[in-house]
């Protein structure tokens, strides 16, 4: 590896904790349900590939410590504090969603 791929995972990788950062703390409000709507992806997604990535490099991870790192605690503690159940109105969008990106 080069300097400047290392440099480039560093930065990298920062990206990744300031966007988990801003998930966490400033955007708690925001649901998972609307992430996938709009964006194609949720908390959930991130935790999958984070996990994914740890099993490609030789890590094993369960589901639940994948989570709690994109989480910042353990899931359902997350879920007790922040998510609320989807709206009617959230799960036709979900749905219509799903149907227009082939989900």
């Amino acid at each position: 590896m080069t300097e400047s791929d290392f440099e480039t995972v560093q930065i990298e990788a920062a990206v990744f904790r300031r966007l988990l950062q801003h998930l966490l703390h400033e955007r708690a409000d925001v649901q998972n349900i609307d992430l996938m709507i709009h964006a194609g992806f949720c908390r959930n997604c991130l935790s999958d590939w984070y996990r994914e990535a740890a099993e490609q490099r030789g890590i094993t991870m369960t589901k639940d410590e994948a989570r709690e790192m994109v989480y910042g605690m353990p899931f359902a503690q997350w879920k007790a504090q922040h998510q609320k159940d989807a709206t009617p109105e959230q799960l036709a969008a979900f749905e219509a969603a799903q149907k227009q990106h082939g989900g």
